[in-house]
């Protein structure tokens, strides 16, 4: 048995906040991959690898751990569903990180709980292993988010649209609240659930404001600036979440529950992959929009607990979304894709100017079928002054001159910058990727695991991704887009 201690705080809120609830064993566990830096990081000692497909498959419960299925409710694409919960995931307990706060350990599609509805609480091999793949990606990208420690195949199938292998996957992350699981004590008008809720969340996640007048108005204050500065990344790196359900936002402000999830490949305001919004609900560009509404559910929750009169608390939750998460989540954006494109904060003036040039830029993106990603690393090569290095970024484009009148006014404005091009570029290089999970390169890991037991694809795209800014000879494959008959034109979510 792996050495390690498991401690379960979320555990001594009570019955109400959980099921207890056993992972099912499986027949013919196997290892895909384990995060052996992560499990140092968190004081895991591994002795052999059959203790960790043991305790990652749910075939063994280590004897510190009390396994259990969270409850909550949550708003599914914008319709409220009272009983949810972890209907495919079991959490295992805390484990303490060496930064000295504790990180939430769960298995994901380790069999049937309380709120499984009518699902098999199982997750087929293609989830598993977008997830590890992603998730450890946004990671690399220095985005916050769940972390992957485990994935191992079970030796069995579920039966989706075809029968597919199954997986179990460990993930890892701050916090497993979600707005949803304030939502559920919330529909019942059960305030003191909520307050022990939210003392949990100040105490594991938010411990400076444990002393704050008000340390529930805190906490939302705290949870908005997070939300609205994790949206504004998600925006400059072209990630689509897919999903954005109150029940998968995560009151730590990280990327959690990454179903239908992609990256931007050619640019479009409104790309959609998941083939579940067929309205359009959680398009790139609505993002941020829905990341204000699902604080504002966030808010209703905790209304009781700002002030007693329910009008003055409305309007001091709608204070501190209009003008915390909406200026906030502004000053984050302008200022990332300021640093995309090699620009620097001159004065409030040119702040309107800069916003300019820089949707400018994507609405020629959008008009010219440019890739995102290649669009910014292309960028980040040029010089002041043109010359033969503009032609791969105009190569982007499908007509190259709408780039070239773009670049003028670009350069332009970069003749007010005092840093050189070797800084500049040196700049916009840590910023802009020139490695992310593309859908078609996922699909292909996938399609070799599934088709062929080949993992050696997925193991390959794995060790590209770990250096995301960094161009690595003999991985151009990696940088391209898809050829016409690799596009991805929808994602999935694993139930």
């Amino acid at each position: 048995m792996l050495n390690l201690a498991f401690k379960n705080r979320y555990q001594e809120l009570g019955e109400g906040f959980y099921d207890q609830s056993n992972p099912a064993p499986v027949s013919k566990p196997s290892l895909i991959k384990f995060n052996e830096q992560l499990a140092a990081e968190l004081g895991i000692e591994v002795q052999d690898e059959q203790s960790i497909v043991d305790l990652f498959s749910g075939n063994t419960i280590h004897n510190s751990s009390s396994p259990l299925a969270m409850a909550y409710a949550g708003h599914q694409f914008g319709h409220f569903n009272p009983h949810l919960g972890d209907g495919r995931a079991i959490y295992l307990g805390e484990l303490e990180h060496i930064d000295g706060r504790a990180r939430d350990v769960q298995l994901k599609g380790s069999g049937r709980t309380r709120y499984s509805r009518n699902g098999d609480g199982r997750s087929a091999l293609g989830p598993v292993m977008r997830e590890y793949l992603v998730s450890e990606a946004m990671h690399k990208l220095k985005m916050p988010t769940t972390r992957a420690l485990a994935a191992v195949l079970t030796g069995e199938h579920v039966i989706r649209e075809q029968v597919k292998p199954g997986a179990v996957m460990t993930r890892v992350a701050s916090s497993f609240i979600r707005v949803g699981s304030f939502q559920y004590f919330a529909m019942n008008e059960d305030l003191e659930s909520i307050r022990k809720l939210a003392d949990y969340v100040i105490e594991r996640n938010y411990p400076e404001l444990a002393e704050a007048e008000n340390p529930y108005l805190a906490l939302f204050e705290a949870a908005v600036m997070r939300q609205a500065s994790l949206i504004a990344k998600w925006m400059q790196i072209g990630f689509i979440h897919g999903v954005m359900n109150t029940d998968n936002m995560s009151v730590a402000g990280e990327t959690i529950d990454y179903g239908p999830c992609a990256f931007m490949g050619f640019f479009d305001h409104n790309q959609v992959y998941s083939s579940i919004d067929h309205q359009g609900r959680y398009s790139y560009s609505n993002q941020p929009n829905i990341g204000l509404w699902n604080l504002s559910r966030f808010a209703e929750t905790l209304l009781p607990f700002f002030v007693q009169d329910t009008d003055k608390a409305v309007e001091i939750a709608q204070d501190v979304l209009e003008q915390k998460y909406v200026k906030h989540y502004s000053d984050e954006w302008l200022a990332g894709f300021r640093a995309k494109c090699g620009l620097t904060k001159i004065d409030s003036a040119s702040d309107e100017d800069d916003k300019a040039l820089i949707d400018s830029l994507l609405d020629t993106m959008a008009k010219n079928q440019a890739d995102y990603t290649l669009t910014f690393y292309y960028l980040s090569q040029l010089d002041k002054d043109p010359n033969d290095n503009d032609q791969s970024l105009r190569g982007l484009f499908s007509r190259p001159k709408a780039i070239d009148v773009w670049l003028e006014k670009w350069r332009e404005r970069l003749s007010l910058e005092s840093n050189t091009n070797e800084q500049r570029q040196t700049s916009m290089q840590s910023v802009n990727p020139v490695y992310i999970p593309r859908n078609h390169q996922i699909e292909a890991t996938i399609r070799a695991a599934e088709d062929n037991e080949d993992f050696g694809p997925f193991h390959a795209l794995y060790d590209v991704l770990q250096k995301p800014y960094e161009y690595q000879q003999g991985k151009e494959n990696y940088m391209l887009p898809p050829e016409p008959n690799e596009i991805v034109h929808q994602t999935f979510c694993g139930t």
